[in-house]
């Protein structure tokens, strides 16, 4: 018997994504992957697959999908309604989709991504090591209505969780905590102060590569560009006009604006379900 879903629609944006292809950057590619790596590892717990397999990453919900066979499922991420053939069930605990059942995961009221599981992992064909799509790095291709995704094997038969109680994403306002950049000596002390002391408004300008924020310009206007060099997921760059810019999974293998501050793995999770108005601050 054949394992696939069959995208019926994949909303704003769908993917697949696993942990990324680490070790490339020198040739130019980023690691990429789950934009909320926490979210895709509880996803494939929930569903007995290892933490590093392939899933499927929704952005602002609207997705709708089918089975060719029973399978075992777990939503996690950003919070939303979710049915399965027309039953709603919870997210962050793992549930059967039936052959022919719809599957639909609806626009999130809390967060922004959400990640599908099914227990056997995505098996698409691997790109560098990897299955993630990269759009920065041209690898893969984003799904779209129609699409099949190949489900690989699995030998567990009943769900290994029934629940993973879960903090609800931030609605309006939260912290992101972290530690000096590389460049925090350069900006210099005025600026570093300002960047930890102000209130940041998230922008529309946000994809999977980064978050543009507004607020209080910082003081580095007088700064010059620095020769290239390494960036990192959750690295804070601050540009010429001050205003800073996170990093999230798809970044640039390297940037040539300086970063003073650098954000933990799980406060890059939280920073991944950011949606334009939410605002934030930095903290050391």
């Amino acid at each position: 018997m054949t394992r696939a879903l069959w995208i019926g629609d994949p909303g704003l944006l769908a993917s697949v994504q696993d942990l990324g292809r680490p070790g490339y950057a020198r040739v130019g590619v980023s690691r990429g992957g789950a934009a909320d790596r926490g979210a895709l590892r509880l996803a494939n717990r929930l569903v007995g697959n290892p933490e590093s397999a392939a899933a499927i990453e929704i952005t602002a919900g609207g997705f709708v999908a089918t089975a060719e066979s029973t399978l075992l499922i777990a939503v996690t991420g950003a919070l939303g309604p979710v049915t399965v053939g027309g039953r709603a069930v919870g997210t962050c605990a793992p549930t059967y989709l039936a052959h022919g059942s719809p599957l639909v995961i609806g626009r999130p009221t809390h967060g922004l991504r959400s990640y599908l599981a099914v227990a056997g992992g995505v098996d698409t064909e691997p790109i560098l090591g990897s299955r993630s799509y990269s759009a920065l790095g041209g690898l893969g291709m984003p799904l779209a209505a129609g699409s099949r995704v190949p489900i690989g094997p699995t030998r567990v038969a009943h769900p290994v969780h029934d629940h993973a109680p879960t903090p609800a994403p931030a609605l309006r306002h939260t912290h992101l905590t972290g530690t000096l950049g590389p460049r925090a000596e350069y900006v210099g002390s005025p600026a570093l102060r300002a960047l930890l002391a102000a209130t940041f408004t998230v922008t529309t300008d946000l994809n999977r590569t980064g978050i543009r924020l507004d607020g209080p310009p910082l003081p580095v206007a007088d700064l010059a560009e620095l020769p290239s060099e390494g960036m990192v997921r959750g690295a804070v760059q601050i540009p010429p006009a001050g205003c800073p810019i996170i990093f999230l999974s798809d970044h640039p293998a390297t940037g040539g604006y300086p970063v003073p501050f650098v954000l933990t793995e799980a406060a890059t999770d939280v920073a991944a379900q950011l949606v334009p108005g939410m605002t934030v601050r930095f903290i050391e």
